[in-house]
Protein backbone atom coordinates (compact mmCIF):
# COMPACT_ATOMS: atom_id res chain seq x y z
CA UNK A 1 0.00 0.00 0.00
CA UNK A 2 2.52 2.44 0.87
CA UNK A 3 3.88 4.80 -2.16
CA UNK A 4 0.66 3.64 -3.83
CA UNK A 5 -1.69 5.85 -5.60
CA UNK A 6 -5.19 6.99 -4.72
CA UNK A 7 -6.94 6.24 -7.89
CA UNK A 8 -10.48 6.98 -6.51
CA UNK A 9 -12.52 7.38 -3.12
CA UNK A 10 -15.95 5.47 -4.18
CA UNK A 11 -18.52 6.36 -1.24
CA UNK A 12 -21.85 4.08 -1.43
CA UNK A 13 -22.75 5.18 2.33
CA UNK A 14 -21.69 8.01 3.89
CA UNK A 15 -23.46 7.93 7.38
CA UNK A 16 -20.95 6.39 9.64
CA UNK A 17 -19.93 6.91 12.80
CA UNK A 18 -19.87 10.25 11.59
CA UNK A 19 -20.25 11.06 8.20
CA UNK A 20 -17.65 11.27 5.67
CA UNK A 21 -16.85 14.32 4.12
CA UNK A 22 -18.87 15.10 0.60
CA UNK A 23 -15.51 16.52 -0.64
CA UNK A 24 -13.22 13.78 0.42
CA UNK A 25 -13.16 11.99 -2.70
CA UNK A 26 -11.79 15.10 -4.25
CA UNK A 27 -9.06 15.64 -1.54
CA UNK A 28 -7.56 12.58 -1.95
CA UNK A 29 -7.71 11.27 -5.48
CA UNK A 30 -4.31 11.49 -6.90
CA UNK A 31 -2.31 11.38 -3.80
CA UNK A 32 -0.04 9.01 -2.84
CA UNK A 33 0.05 7.19 0.56
CA UNK A 34 3.41 7.65 1.78
CA UNK A 35 2.88 6.12 5.35
CA UNK A 36 1.00 3.78 7.13
CA UNK A 37 1.05 4.17 11.13
CA UNK A 38 -1.71 3.50 14.25
CA UNK A 39 -2.90 5.51 16.88
CA UNK A 40 -4.86 3.76 19.36
CA UNK A 41 -7.62 2.25 17.13
CA UNK A 42 -7.11 4.38 14.35
CA UNK A 43 -5.43 3.73 11.17
CA UNK A 44 -3.00 6.40 10.01
CA UNK A 45 -2.86 6.52 6.25
CA UNK A 46 -0.57 9.81 5.49
CA UNK A 47 -0.93 10.98 2.30
CA UNK A 48 1.44 13.57 0.41
CA UNK A 49 -1.41 16.11 1.61
CA UNK A 50 -3.00 15.33 4.87
CA UNK A 51 -3.60 12.26 6.49
CA UNK A 52 -7.13 9.75 6.57
CA UNK A 53 -8.13 8.63 9.87
CA UNK A 54 -9.74 4.75 9.84
CA UNK A 55 -11.57 3.24 12.61
CA UNK A 56 -13.02 -0.17 12.05
CA UNK A 57 -15.74 0.31 14.82
CA UNK A 58 -16.42 -3.02 16.49
CA UNK A 59 -17.41 -5.06 13.69
CA UNK A 60 -15.76 -3.34 10.42
CA UNK A 61 -13.15 -4.97 8.84
CA UNK A 62 -10.93 -3.63 5.98
CA UNK A 63 -10.23 -6.20 2.64
CA UNK A 64 -8.06 -5.51 -0.18
CA UNK A 65 -9.83 -7.26 -3.46
CA UNK A 66 -10.02 -6.13 -7.03
CA UNK A 67 -11.40 -3.20 -7.72
CA UNK A 68 -14.53 -4.65 -10.36
CA UNK A 69 -14.90 -7.55 -7.01
CA UNK A 70 -18.74 -7.85 -6.68
CA UNK A 71 -19.77 -5.59 -3.26
CA UNK A 72 -21.12 -7.38 -0.27
CA UNK A 73 -24.10 -5.87 1.96
CA UNK A 74 -23.04 -3.50 4.25
CA UNK A 75 -19.72 -2.90 1.98
CA UNK A 76 -19.59 0.88 2.62
CA UNK A 77 -16.28 2.75 0.70
CA UNK A 78 -13.48 1.39 -1.93
CA UNK A 79 -10.15 3.40 -1.33
CA UNK A 80 -8.72 2.34 -5.11
CA UNK A 81 -5.03 2.25 -5.48
CA UNK A 82 -3.47 2.60 -9.11
CA UNK A 83 -2.66 -1.10 -8.39
CA UNK A 84 -5.99 -1.94 -9.37
CA UNK A 85 -6.92 -3.19 -5.95
CA UNK A 86 -9.38 -1.59 -3.49
CA UNK A 87 -9.22 -0.95 0.09
CA UNK A 88 -13.03 -2.37 1.02
CA UNK A 89 -14.45 -1.08 4.16
CA UNK A 90 -17.56 -2.91 5.26
CA UNK A 91 -19.31 -2.49 8.68
CA UNK A 92 -22.34 -4.23 9.71
CA UNK A 93 -23.30 -1.63 12.54
CA UNK A 94 -21.85 1.40 10.94
CA UNK A 95 -19.67 2.31 14.22
CA UNK A 96 -16.62 2.81 11.83
CA UNK A 97 -15.25 6.14 10.51
CA UNK A 98 -13.28 7.89 7.52
CA UNK A 99 -12.01 10.97 7.90
CA UNK A 100 -9.61 13.55 7.22
CA UNK A 101 -6.71 16.22 8.42
CA UNK A 102 -4.60 18.12 6.74
CA UNK A 103 -3.02 19.16 10.11
CA UNK A 104 -0.54 16.53 12.13
CA UNK A 105 -2.49 13.49 12.87
CA UNK A 106 -2.49 13.65 16.81
CA UNK A 107 -3.19 17.10 17.15
CA UNK A 108 -6.72 15.34 16.19
CA UNK A 109 -9.50 16.26 18.60
CA UNK A 110 -9.97 12.22 18.55
CA UNK A 111 -6.42 11.50 19.02
CA UNK A 112 -5.05 14.52 20.80
CA UNK A 113 -6.01 13.09 24.51
CA UNK A 114 -4.92 9.71 24.19
CA UNK A 115 -2.98 7.53 27.45
CA UNK A 116 0.10 6.34 26.16
CA UNK A 117 0.12 2.75 24.10
CA UNK A 118 0.41 -0.23 26.29
CA UNK A 119 3.39 -1.51 25.06
CA UNK A 120 5.05 1.92 24.70
CA UNK A 121 7.91 2.69 26.82
CA UNK A 122 5.59 5.23 28.71
CA UNK A 123 3.37 2.80 30.15
CA UNK A 124 4.97 1.02 32.92
CA UNK A 125 4.15 0.68 36.37
CA UNK A 126 5.93 3.69 37.70
CA UNK A 127 3.18 5.46 35.18
CA UNK A 128 0.66 3.29 36.58
CA UNK A 129 1.35 3.68 39.81
CA UNK A 130 1.62 7.28 39.56
CA UNK A 131 -2.33 7.86 37.83
CA UNK A 132 -3.73 5.26 40.30
CA UNK A 133 -3.34 7.67 43.54
CA UNK A 134 -6.23 9.41 44.93
CA UNK A 135 -8.13 7.74 42.36
CA UNK A 136 -11.37 5.94 43.96
CA UNK A 137 -12.99 4.52 40.13
CA UNK A 138 -12.39 1.19 40.25
CA UNK A 139 -9.07 -0.40 38.71
CA UNK A 140 -10.94 -2.36 35.59
CA UNK A 141 -12.86 1.13 34.42
CA UNK A 142 -9.17 3.11 34.94
CA UNK A 143 -7.51 0.67 32.58
CA UNK A 144 -10.29 1.40 29.79
CA UNK A 145 -10.31 5.00 29.99
CA UNK A 146 -8.42 5.72 26.76
CA UNK A 147 -7.41 9.25 28.40
CA UNK A 148 -5.00 6.94 30.45
CA UNK A 149 -3.79 4.26 28.17
CA UNK A 150 -5.42 3.18 25.02
CA UNK A 151 -6.32 -0.21 23.77
CA UNK A 152 -7.36 -1.71 27.07
CA UNK A 153 -11.11 -2.80 26.05
CA UNK A 154 -13.67 -4.91 28.17
CA UNK A 155 -12.34 -8.24 27.59
CA UNK A 156 -8.78 -7.87 28.36
CA UNK A 157 -8.91 -5.64 31.27
CA UNK A 158 -10.29 -8.52 32.85
CA UNK A 159 -7.67 -11.31 31.16
CA UNK A 160 -5.23 -8.47 32.19
CA UNK A 161 -6.52 -8.14 35.97
CA UNK A 162 -6.76 -11.91 36.53
CA UNK A 163 -3.46 -12.30 35.28
CA UNK A 164 -2.31 -9.63 37.62
CA UNK A 165 -4.25 -11.17 40.44
CA UNK A 166 -6.38 -7.88 41.43
CA UNK A 167 -9.97 -8.05 41.72
CA UNK A 168 -11.48 -5.76 38.93
CA UNK A 169 -13.77 -3.92 41.61
CA UNK A 170 -10.81 -2.56 43.61
CA UNK A 171 -10.16 1.36 43.75
CA UNK A 172 -7.33 2.04 41.72
CA UNK A 173 -5.57 4.05 44.47
CA UNK A 174 -5.17 0.94 46.55
CA UNK A 175 -3.37 -0.99 44.12
CA UNK A 176 0.79 -1.12 45.74
CA UNK A 177 3.59 -0.48 43.37
CA UNK A 178 3.95 -4.09 43.19
CA UNK A 179 0.59 -4.91 41.25
CA UNK A 180 1.09 -2.12 39.26
CA UNK A 181 3.92 -3.95 38.26
CA UNK A 182 1.79 -7.17 37.79
CA UNK A 183 -1.17 -5.17 36.08
CA UNK A 184 1.19 -3.50 33.20
CA UNK A 185 2.95 -7.19 32.69
CA UNK A 186 -0.51 -9.02 32.75
CA UNK A 187 -1.89 -6.14 29.86
CA UNK A 188 0.98 -6.76 27.51
CA UNK A 189 1.13 -10.41 28.16
CA UNK A 190 -2.52 -10.37 27.11
CA UNK A 191 -2.94 -7.89 24.48
CA UNK A 192 0.42 -10.19 23.08
CA UNK A 193 -0.90 -13.17 23.11
CA UNK A 194 -4.42 -11.76 21.65
CA UNK A 195 -2.48 -10.43 18.63
CA UNK A 196 -0.93 -13.49 18.00
CA UNK A 197 -4.18 -15.61 17.58
CA UNK A 198 -5.59 -13.08 15.70
CA UNK A 199 -7.88 -11.47 18.55
CA UNK A 200 -10.81 -11.89 20.07
CA UNK A 201 -13.93 -13.02 17.53
CA UNK A 202 -17.45 -10.78 18.15
CA UNK A 203 -20.00 -12.93 16.56
CA UNK A 204 -19.64 -11.61 13.18
CA UNK A 205 -16.03 -10.44 13.36
CA UNK A 206 -13.52 -11.67 10.91
CA UNK A 207 -9.79 -10.53 10.56
CA UNK A 208 -8.40 -9.75 7.35
CA UNK A 209 -7.93 -13.66 5.91
CA UNK A 210 -11.62 -14.30 6.43
CA UNK A 211 -10.63 -16.31 9.51
CA UNK A 212 -12.18 -15.25 13.47
CA UNK A 213 -9.86 -14.72 16.18
CA UNK A 214 -8.83 -17.73 18.19
CA UNK A 215 -7.88 -15.82 21.38
CA UNK A 216 -11.34 -16.62 22.86
CA UNK A 217 -10.44 -20.26 23.29
CA UNK A 218 -7.51 -19.47 25.32
CA UNK A 219 -9.83 -16.51 27.97
CA UNK A 220 -9.15 -17.31 31.76
CA UNK A 221 -12.44 -15.84 33.24
CA UNK A 222 -14.21 -13.66 30.65
CA UNK A 223 -17.78 -15.21 29.51
CA UNK A 224 -16.93 -17.64 31.92
CA UNK A 225 -19.34 -17.32 35.09
CA UNK A 226 -20.15 -20.41 37.33
CA UNK A 227 -17.10 -22.62 35.30
CA UNK A 228 -14.42 -23.40 37.10
CA UNK A 229 -11.49 -20.55 36.84
CA UNK A 230 -8.68 -22.47 35.06
CA UNK A 231 -5.86 -21.94 37.91
CA UNK A 232 -7.72 -22.84 40.80
CA UNK A 233 -11.31 -24.56 40.31
CA UNK A 234 -13.33 -21.68 41.88
CA UNK A 235 -16.61 -20.67 40.20
CA UNK A 236 -15.99 -17.68 38.23
CA UNK A 237 -18.63 -14.68 39.25
CA UNK A 238 -19.48 -11.73 37.05
CA UNK A 239 -20.62 -8.49 38.15
CA UNK A 240 -21.91 -5.17 35.97
CA UNK A 241 -19.33 -2.19 35.98
CA UNK A 242 -20.43 0.61 33.60
CA UNK A 243 -23.09 -1.05 32.40
CA UNK A 244 -20.05 -4.00 30.99
CA UNK A 245 -19.68 -7.25 32.30
CA UNK A 246 -17.35 -7.97 34.38
CA UNK A 247 -15.49 -11.17 35.05
CA UNK A 248 -12.87 -12.57 38.06
CA UNK A 249 -12.49 -15.52 40.30
CA UNK A 250 -13.28 -14.49 43.78
CA UNK A 251 -9.90 -16.63 45.35
CA UNK A 252 -7.63 -15.71 42.78
CA UNK A 253 -7.71 -11.93 42.99
CA UNK A 254 -7.61 -10.10 45.65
Amino acid sequence: MRRRRIARLSVYQARLRWRVPRDLPRKVAGQQIVRVGRRAKYLLLELKSGTLLLHLGMSGNLRAVPADTPRLVHDHFDLVLDSGVALRFNDPRRFGSLLYTALEPRRHPLLAHLGPEPFSAAFDADYLYRITRGRRVAIKQLLMNSRLVVGVGNIYASEALFRARVRPGRAARTLSRAEAARLVRGVRSVLRQAISEGGTTLRDYLGTDGAPGYFRQRLYVYERRGKPCRRCGSAVRAMTQGQRSTYYCPSCQK
